[in-house]
């Protein structure tokens, strides 16, 4: 009986194995009307940074685009978005789900 658990549970992990190794936090990209200069990009990073979940942010000021990559798990609506651009005195000009590359970091 443990000879055949024990086996089943090795099966099982080289199962899952590849999943969690190449599963990606959520990515977004918010497009922001109005993200001009450095003291705009802190703005948005300081409501980003208060709101869960959020691991990383990049921002890159002459495209006018941030790009928020979520704790493992976590994900964000284009509405929540909305909410925290608007909170640093922005508009949400675009929303989209991009592709993270995966981590096969151990935690």
């Amino acid at each position: 009986m443990h000879r055949v658990l024990r086996t089943t549970a090795f099966a099982l992990s080289l199962f899952l194995l590849p999943v969690i190794a190449f599963a990606a936090p959520a990515q977004y990209q918010l497009r922001v009307d109005g993200l001009a200069c450095p003291f705009c990009a802190y703005g948005i990073e300081k409501e980003l940074n208060r709101t869960d979940g959020v691991e990383s942010i990049r921002i890159d000021i002459n495209a006018g685009t941030v790009t928020v990559t979520m704790a493992e798990g976590a994900t964000m609506t284009e509405a929540e978005a909305a909410r925290i651009v608007e909170d640093a005195g922005f508009t949400l000009g675009g929303f989209e789900e991009v592709r993270a590359q995966a981590s096969t970091k151990p935690e």
